[in-house]
């Protein structure tokens, strides 16, 4: 909200800001809002590093959700709306895959049976956290600014 809102009001135009998190239950929700910057370095440094404070945890709780907000502020009557994807998932035990940044070697999608970074671009846009808060934005932009 804070990203729309602040450029929004500088511009005067209807602006549309997004952020992501990966929420990891056995972390307690880390790391959150600051996935990008998790640990210093590459994505390798990140992913490893939460690989590292998973590794005494089963399989099975090793949940975790991709979320995406987008938040569209309009400046002609100061208002901003918000709306989310989730994408559900796992922790994998080790890398697989080499397609995709960040997080997706270790980001195991249950009902596909692989990582992210295995899954074709096709596969991974019809499951994306991104995606799913994009559409619903733009059911927003054209419900309400069309």
């Amino acid at each position: 909200m804070l990203k729309a809102t602040t450029f929004g009001k500088k511009a005067g135009l209807l602006t549309l800001a997004e952020d992501t998190g990966l929420e990891v239950d056995a972390l307690g929700g880390r790391p959150g809002v600051y996935t990008a910057r998790y640990a210093p370095g590459t994505d390798e440094d990140r992913y490893r590093k939460l690989l590292n404070e998973l590794k005494d945890v089963p399989e099975e709780k090793r949940t975790a959700r991709f979320r995406t907000v987008v938040a569209i502020y309009n400046p002609k009557d100061d208002t901003t709306k918000i709306c989310e994807g989730i994408y559900e998932g796992r922790i994998a035990v080790e890398l697989k895959g080499s397609n995709g940044f960040g997080y997706d070697p270790i980001f195991y999608n249950v009902e596909l049976g692989k990582t992210n970074a295995e899954m074709t671009r096709e596969e991974k846009n019809k499951v994306s956290h991104r995606g799913k808060a994009l559409r619903k934005a733009k059911d927003i932009l054209l419900r309400d600014f069309l």
